[in-house]
């Protein structure tokens, strides 16, 4: 076998069975290994931002290794948004890209990023949006780099990885082969930390403190949802979430108290503002969620914390008790820990505010963007997973939208590129067959990469895009207007989305009044096909974004 047999092989081996990137020249030797391959899909996309996005989208939801892969050079670079998204956010990721051969380094090579006599250098680039970023530029290499890889991807806090492989010795056959072991352990913290951690907070539920559990991502990626859940009904502790960990507990649940954050609702905030203890799982702090890292958030407060990473333990917030843990493991240990100290607990009664649940009246001309969300919740299928994008439509979906049926939300999460959830979607849908896959994003968002529109329709693909269309960068205007009193170059003309649909092959919708949007969402979700709902919202109503007073 050659490297790109090597390399499919192996992919095949740990269970990937799509994968996403850009056909070149220069990665020509994986494109035939991968025509070849019978267990996996090679989904071409029309830009390798896309597959990056992509690959993201695959690993979000699942428990599965991301992999793009790219012709060199630009190619190259045009996977960076995705890699970046995926540090960020803690997404088993592998990129797989072409590099000059050894005998044209310096010299000018076509697509050259070696960094050499004014060429861009795509291993500082590579390795600062990645874990690490190899090169195999030996045949010999190949399995150990493959193997070191994919493992760095799963261990600790997930992330991206990236390897170059010398074009020119790609087509060799590895004369070494062996499988890879997969070698990936899970971050559990100490017994000792776990006694100390239950202590201490079995101490604040006798002395029956306020405390509010804020539950984030990583609880997601952990899939903590059932031991999650079991323990704060056990001990009635009050839980939010975070943007990102939204719907990863039942939204309906009679001790859920919403979101949190500039766009949070408001029974959290003054949740928050009143308790004595917070307990943060899975979660960063992440700028919004901490209305722009306010220093006294917690002044007054007992703060325990469970990450998975170290290093965000005390990044900006110190925690006065803390784990260092994947969340699942960290849960069900304290819990263990807590039944034995803890004998009976008064039942939680917390103050429930949230938008989800209010009564919109809106008489203008076009559709109240709340009104919309709301809607949208209505109609969620059970277990389906709905997408965020960058914008103003995101904070709409945090404010208004319901998740309770085992369904799933994300955004962009902190880095927040337009347009990566727009095609995330591709991967996430490839990744869960079993779930309806629905984007909710900006007409701006879906501008900047719609095209690939025609991937999903090529694949049989079906998901639904549900576009805010106010022909404006809403909340780019709302801020522009809050620190300046005026708004500039945020209007732009949108395309006929509906024509647009229908021309690649899709289902095409136009909702102008907001009755129209359950038929029509209804049809497009039956139909299982790409489809693109197109509503025409207010572009001067703008989303809840309170200030933490």
């Amino acid at each position: 076998m050659n490297i790109g047999e090597v390399i499919v092989k192996t992919l095949e081996n740990i269970g990937v069975d799509t994968v996403f990137g850009g056909s070149g020249q220069s990665d020509s030797d994986l494109l035939f290994a991968l025509n070849d391959s019978k267990k996996i899909k090679t989904v071409i996309i029309r830009h390798e931002q896309a597959a990056s996005f992509a690959a993201c989208g695959y690993a979000m939801f699942s428990n599965k290794l991301g992999v793009c892969f790219s012709t060199a050079g630009p190619g190259v670079i045009n996977l960076l948004s995705g890699m970046a998204v995926a540090l960020s956010d803690s997404l088993p990721i592998i990129s797989i890209s072409p590099y000059t051969a050894k005998d044209y380094k310096g010299k000018g090579d076509l697509g050259e990023t070696t960094g050499l006599h004014r060429t861009p250098d795509s291993q500082i680039m590579l390795s600062a949006t990645t874990k690490k970023s190899f090169i195999i530029d030996k045949v010999e290499q190949t399995c150990d780099v493959i193997e070191e890889a994919i493992n760095l991807a799963f261990e600790g806090r997930p992330g991206p990885v990236n390897i170059n492989i010398d074009y020119e010795i790609m087509k060799q056959e590895v004369p070494n082969y062996r499988e890879i072991k997969l070698n990936i352990k899970p971050i559990v913290a100490l017994h000792k930390s776990i006694v100390e951690f239950s202590t201490a907070l079995a101490s604040q539920i006798k002395q029956n403190k306020k405390i509010i559990a804020i539950v984030g991502y990583g609880c997601v990626r952990s899939k903590a949802e059932t031991e999650l859940l079991a323990f704060l009904e056990k001990f009635q502790i009050p839980f939010a979430t975070t943007m990102d960990g939204k719907g990863v507990l039942p939204e309906d649940h009679p001790l859920s108290i919403g979101t949190t954050g500039v766009s949070g609702d408001k029974g959290a905030k003054n949740a928050l503002k009143e308790a004595d203890v917070i307990l943060a799982i899975g979660n960063s702090f992440a700028k919004w969620s901490t209305w722009r890292f306010k220093k006294t958030l917690f002044d007054k407060k007992l703060l325990f914390r469970i990450n998975i990473d170290k290093n965000e333990i005390n990044r900006f917030y110190q925690a006065d008790h803390y784990l260092i843990s994947d969340v699942k493991p960290a849960i069900i240990a304290i819990n263990e820990q807590l039944s034995e100290m803890v004998s009976s607990v008064s039942k939680a009664s917390p103050v429930i505010e949230k938008y989800a649940d209010e009564k919109i009246v809106h008489n203008g001309p076009k559709i109240h963007p709340g009104m919309l969300v709301q809607k949208i919740s209505d109609n969620l299928p059970p277990n389906s997973i709905i997408l965020g994008d960058a914008g103003g439509h995101m904070l709409w979906l945090h404010s208004y939208l319901k998740l309770t049926k085992g369904q799933n939300y994300q955004n962009p999460g902190s880095f927040g590129p337009m347009a990566s959830n727009v095609n995330a979607s591709l991967g996430v849908q490839l990744a869960n067959p079993d779930r309806k896959v629905i984007v909710a994003c900006g007409d701006g968002d879906y501008q900047m990469a719609g095209f690939e529109l025609m991937t999903a329709v090529e694949n049989n693909i079906p998901i639904v895009w549900i576009i805010f269309n106010n022909s404006e960068f809403n909340i780019i205007k709302m801020f522009q207007l809050k620190m300046n009193n005026k708004e500039v170059f945020n209007k732009f003309m949108n395309p006929d989305f509906k024509a647009y649909a229908q021309a690649c092959g899709a289902n095409g919708y136009k909702v102008e009044k907001i009755e129209d949007f359950e038929p029509a969402f209804k049809e497009a979700l039956a139909l299982g096909k790409p489809a693109i709902i197109e509503v025409v919202v207010e572009s001067e109503i703008y989303p809840p974004f309170e200030a933490y007073e």
